[in-house]
């Protein structure tokens, strides 16, 4: 007990050492806030205001005094006030400043921007050094000031038998103040080695804490709150990419003007403000660089990005004479609330910023949420360059080691900068004790799985498709089937699901196992055996995971099926760098459930056997992927992808009656806006040779009913699908697929009425080769092309929206009406 009375003073010590002012610096005359104005110490500690004038100093000492200086006004010092936190610096205009007008109306700051640029190469780390090596302890809290936050307690009148009694409750507020006075809202700490080598830069996360979680969170860990290079042509700042100030064509995007020159580790810098020269200040960045006078290289960056949330980002560098360079040590991000009227939820929704207006315009009390943020600071050390570096496995960006959640508090007090104060410590205590209570683990464990789509009830995970689903040839199609979940065996499981159909009265089931043959490469070895029914002609890919939904549309109207029964053994593996593949060997039993025959040879197959392999696999080559000790995942979805799937008969084995091949190939490529825009492409293509039934045969995935009026044939979009393309018009042995879509922002009509419009194009083209071995069913080929575009407004209310589509070109219908498509949509934002 005296031991931890000692170290609780020396913590508390420690704390109160902790030197913190802070303030706003403006113009004498108007009070406008002065942005990026700078301020220096005698000490040796020098920062800038922000956007708002605001400036926050902490330090290990007692500062004297400070300097203040802008551009264009007079310097003023100020002393310090050990008994005082909080100032206001006004800074008067100079009466010469007319003199300072450039000469010739040439701005300097474009030189020194240009010197930048060219040089780049020269004082990029990782164009200049061959290799270097660093380690990097981060921490991130979730937190909010203490004094900001109103503590008053509500009261409410409550019904006591026939009269009202005023009764005190605690409010929000008084609720939050309460706990972060006591402790954050959220806290990590993270210890990581950094290696560069082969133009690949490589964390390896040596130990890992996070509050409230004994098993470390995998997406806070691989969250990318900025970039690490200041250099590249576009710069990260919370999950968002923007043109950098610096960039090839920056002089294109911002505005540049000279603010002052600073030392810095004792060279001369300029201090460059820049400001994106588009109207919206969410869609660039603003800050200042520090441009070292002779080599100009960036010696420190403030980047600020102000809309709905105020997101900041600073880099700190340090000069280093043997090499020449300036190499990054400490990086730090804060998102705060901002000034606008619009609500915003981010990571996952867990935090939430309210808006400062009200419909009525009037401003609204500020909530503890308005103050609320998020700060996260890395500090570099034990660096080294050009130095002998290998790194394995170099298409893993992250990789957590084994033990990284279970290093003892030696480790920690051998790593951190500071030692935990007081606040900091009971975060992990009482996090902890909270995680327990509210069983915050199992809470995120369950809505991820939900999100997968799977019930998880403690060792079987109940997969929610399989539950309810309608067809045309089914009916209500209604089940059970899941898989067995990590409780049960990290690496065995066991598979399956049972259903019924109310139209046409048959069971179909599924049963399946697999073993796990490497954790790491998630490496798989399963068998399985089937009795179902599946859409005839449909391009389905074996490596792709269905995205869960509460309600898939496209089946409803769907009518022609086959009955496959039958086994297949699989591997499954991501042991190929940044790709997922499946390797299957399967037999199955087919009859089709509709008027068909397949000719060949002189014999009619009205049922056949069909023993196949087939290989699929995905490639990711611009993804980043993570490696965990429960497998590898991928931290980034980046695009293009590409998927590939070969599939081939096996003549003479298990009674195969067919010889034959078939090739796919599909593309996806997203672009991202800055102004919240996206546009997405998509390129599908298939071949098959051989003696194929239409079965197995190509569709192009029609979404449209044979009905006599437009009205009769609305029922729910498709994401991929020909709206106006009749179920069972067109078949295909070879085809390829284009898709186009523009996505514009959600506008607002009314307060729940936010509907985002999509343009949409579709084309497609094909052909049937030996038509005469299909029998028993009308169809058309597509060797003509197909052609049609349309307007989706999705999300007009509660998800629900409307989309229309026009049919045009050589398979042009006679009658106007026929080529028009309106359908419903549905789509649902699940907010993860």
């Amino acid at each position: 007990m005296k031991q931890l009375c000692v170290l609780f003073f020396f913590l508390t010590l420690s704390l109160q050492a902790q030197f913190h002012i802070s303030g706003t610096v403006k113009e004498a005359v108007t009070s406008k806030p002065l942005s990026y104005a700078t301020i220096t110490s005698a000490e040796g500690f020098n920062s800038v205001t922000d956007v708002d004038g605001r400036f926050n100093i902490n330090s290990k000492v007692q500062l004297t005094s400070l300097k203040v200086s802008y551009l264009g006004y007079s310097k003023t010092s100020i002393k310090i006030n050990r008994n005082v936190e909080q100032y206001a610096i006004f800074l008067h205009l100079k009466k010469d400043r007319l003199n300072e007008v450039l000469v010739l109306n040439i701005n300097p700051a474009l030189a020194i921007i240009k010197a930048a640029i060219a040089n780049k190469d020269k004082n990029n780390p990782q164009k200049k050094l061959n290799t270097f090596e660093f380690k990097s302890y981060n921490k991130l809290i979730v937190s909010a000031p203490v004094d900001s936050i109103s503590s008053k307690i509500d009261s409410i009148f409550v019904d006591k038998g026939n009269a009202q009694k005023l009764v005190k409750i605690d409010s929000s507020n008084y609720k939050i103040k309460q706990m972060v006075s006591k402790h954050h809202l959220f806290q990590t700490e993270k210890v990581s080695q950094y290696q560069f080598a082969n133009h690949t830069l490589k964390e390896t996360i040596l130990g890992t804490k996070m509050a409230g979680f004994k098993h470390p969170v995998y997406e806070v860990l691989t969250f990318n709150l900025q970039s690490f290079s200041i250099y590249d042509s576009s710069y990260e700042l919370f999950e968002t990419k923007y043109d950098s100030p610096i960039a090839a064509d920056a002089l294109r995007n911002y505005n540049f003007k000279i603010l002052d020159t600073v030392a810095i580790s004792g060279r001369n810098s300029y201090m460059i403000y820049f400001k994106n020269k588009k109207k919206s200040r969410a869609t660039g960045l603003e800050g200042v660089l520090y441009i070292d006078e002779n080599s100009f290289a960036i010696a420190k960056a403030v980047m600020h990005i102000k809309g709905v949330l105020d997101i900041s980002g600073t880099h700190e560098f340090e000069y280093i004479p043997s090499e020449n360079i300036w190499f990054p040590i400490n990086k730090s991000f804060k998102i705060i609330k901002g000034k606008n009227d619009d609500d915003i939820k981010i990571l996952g929704g867990t935090i939430q910023f309210d808006g400062d207006v009200e419909e009525n315009f009037k401003t609204r009390k500020r909530t503890a949420s308005d103050y609320t943020y998020l700060f996260s600071e890395s500090n570099n050390f034990d660096v080294s360059y050009n130095c002998p570096t290998q790194t394995k496995k170099n298409f893993i960006t992250v990789e957590l080691n084994e033990d990284a959640a279970h290093k003892p508090e030696s480790f920690w007090n051998e790593y951190r900068k500071d030692s935990l104060d007081i606040r900091s410590q009971r975060t992990y205590l009482a996090l902890d004790s909270i995680s327990i209570e509210k069983n915050i683990a199992s809470r995120l464990r369950f809505g991820r799985k939900v999100i997968n789509g799977y019930l998880p009830l403690d060792f079987f995970d109940l997969d929610l498709r399989k539950i309810f689903s309608y067809n045309n040839y089914e009916g209500f199609r209604l089940g059970l089937g899941g898989v067995t979940n990590e409780r049960f065996s990290k690496d065995f499981r066991i598979s399956g699901y049972v259903a019924y159909g109310t139209k046409d009265t048959n069971f179909k089931y599924n049963l399946g196992a697999a073993t796990q043959l490497d954790r790491r490469s998630s490496s798989w070895l399963g068998i399985a055996y089937t009795d179902d029914v599946k859409e005839i002609a449909s391009t389905s890919y074996a490596i792709e995971k269905r995205p869960f939904k509460i309600y898939d549309p496209r089946p409803i109207n769907i009518s022609t099926f086959y009955n496959y029964v039958g086994w297949k053994t699989f591997l499954e593996t991501k042991l190929i760098p940044k790709t997922e593949s499946i390797l299957e060997i399967s037999r199955s039993d087919i009859e089709p459930k509709f008027n068909y025959a397949f000719n060949l040879n002189g014999l009619s197959y009205t049922q056949y056997v069909m023993t196949t392999a087939m290989l699929s696999l995905q490639w990711s080559p611009f993804s980043e992927y993570m490696q965990t000790p429960d497998g590898r995942i991928e931290s980034e979805k980046r695009y293009p992808k590409f998927t590939f799937q070969l599939t081939k008969s096996l003549p003479k084995i298990a009674d195969n009656d067919f010889d034959f091949g078939k090739i796919e190939f599909k593309t996806e490529y997203e672009k991202k806006y800055l102004n919240g825009q996206k546009s997405s492409f998509l390129f599908e293509g298939g071949y098959a040779l051989g003696d194929v039934p239409l079965t197995h045969l190509y569709n192009t995935s029609p979404n449209n009913i044979t009905k006599e009026s437009i009205i009769q044939r609305i029922t729910f979009s498709s994401k991929n699908s020909f709206e106006t393309m009749y179920f069972n018009e067109f078949f295909s042995s070879e085809f390829v697929y284009f898709q186009f879509k523009h996505s514009f922002n959600r506008v607002k009509i009314i307060k729940k009425v936010k509907p985002s419009l999509v343009l949409v194009s579709r084309m497609g083209w094909g052909d049937l080769q030996k038509p005469e071995q299909h029998t028993g069913i009308d169809y058309k080929t597509l060797n003509e092309g197909y052609f049609e575009s349309g307007i989706e407004l999705n999300q007009i209310f509660n998800g629900l929206g409307l989309t229309a589509f026009y049919r045009y070109g050589p398979n042009q219908l006679p009658k106007f009406e026929d080529n028009i498509a309106i359908k419903l949509s549905f789509v649902l934002k699940l907010g993860l």
